[in-house]
Order: structure tokens, then sequence, then C-alpha cells
């Protein structure tokens, strides 16, 4: 059985971007290795970063930090981050926040190659 605190993340490369799928609910308590994976991807960034969401159900106020710092690093770093496949759930919190006003959000990994 895996540690509470465990979020399983993957990543991919394709066309320049690189992007990571993060799979489970991004708490407080799994925040921390989103942030961590977001941080390697930034040490030496691509031009785009593309964080793929399908699979993460839940997303607390720490998980949103994460992206918001995900934006901060992406900016700093003159590469495109792009957030996409967010289900239903994770899009509100978005919308209430307003952060879909700040973030660009797209339906699928490929409309997020093509931004």
């Amino acid at each position: 059985m895996a540690d509470q605190a465990d979020l399983e993340i993957t990543w991919d490369s394709r066309e320049g971007a690189t992007i990571l799928r993060p799979m489970g609910d991004v708490d407080l308590s799994r925040s921390p290795s989103l942030r961590n994976d977001i941080r390697k991807v930034f040490e030496n960034p691509p031009e785009k970063v593309i964080v793929e969401l399908s699979a993460v159900s839940y997303m607390d106020s720490s998980g949103v930090a994460t992206l918001v710092e995900a934006m901060q690093l992406s900016r700093k770093s003159n590469a495109k981050l792009v957030l996409c496949c967010m289900t239903e759930r994770v899009h509100s919190i978005f919308e209430i926040a307003r952060l879909d006003q700040v973030f660009t959000i797209s339906p699928d990994v490929d409309a997020a190659l093509a931004e």
C-alpha cells in the first residue's frame, strides 16, 4: 500500500514539451511531491510545460498554490505553462478563484501542445 503522502507523477516529452501527469488527490500532504517535480522540470526548462490533470479528482488550496508557483517559474524561465484535461471538480476551483482567467487551460494534450 502506498504512503498517504505519495502522489504518483509520470513525465513524458512530446514535441518539445514536458508533460507532467499527477495521479491522485493533490492536497496538503501530496502537493509537495508535485512541487518537487515541477521544480525539477524548471531546473532545465523546456519551451512548454503541460500539467495533465485528468487523473486528479480533488485539489485543495495547497495544490492550487503549487500550480501558481509553477506559473511563476514558467514566467521566470520564459517557458509556457499549460494546464489541461481538468476534471469538472478541479476546473470549478479555478473558476471560483478566477484563476481560469490567469492560467492557460486546454481541454486535452493535443490542444495544449498547440497553445
